[in-house]
């Protein structure tokens, strides 16, 4: 009977180690960063990946095609003020952040749906504002996706570009 119980007691505490060990922490992690630029306060929530060896422009974020600038839900961009994204009007608003890169330069997209899964019910015609900027060759590589905001722009950094584009 003795024996029975050791066992039995073995075999829940495995379980338990288990079912602990089975409860990693999400690898993209939720983050959200706020500044102010001209008296504006923008704030971004995004996932933020890690590259781990992976390649990522061109291969993991394919070029040409729509991304969601994070993981999981889609980014979200959000002034309290209208602004100027490189020299066009961004009304006042919580917007989807999304991204088309290519070997070139960027597509930078605000949609008007700020609740989005991913890219997958993107819908062009919501769209407020596209515009177009260079990505930049960073000095050094990002490991996990950020989003950095300056006085005068904003730049999602990330394995080895920087995609800056300008607030005013």
């Amino acid at each position: 009977m003795k024996l029975f119980r050791k066992i039995h007691f073995s075999l829940i505490a495995l379980l338990i180690v288990n079912f602990i060990n089975a409860q990693e922490k999400p690898t993209s992690t939720k983050e959200v960063v706020t500044g102010k630029i001209d008296g504006a306060t923008i704030t971004i929530n995004y996932g933020s990946p890690s590259v781990k060896g992976r390649e990522i422009w061109g291969k993991l974020v394919p070029f040409n095609q729509v991304w969601r600038a994070g993981a999981n839900d889609a980014t979200t961009f959000e002034t309290d003020k209208e602004v100027m994204i490189e020299g066009a009007k961004l009304p006042a608003g919580k917007y989807s952040f999304f991204i088309i890169p290519n070997e070139k330069e960027c597509t930078i997209i605000f949609n008007k749906e700020a609740k989005q899964w991913g890219a997958y019910k993107y819908k062009e015609k919501e769209d407020q504002l596209r515009v177009t900027v260079k990505q930049e060759v960073a000095k050094s590589k990002t490991e996990k996706l950020v989003y950095v905001i300056e006085k005068d722009r904003v730049s999602l950094n990330w394995d080895n570009w920087m995609i800056p584009f300008s607030v005013k």
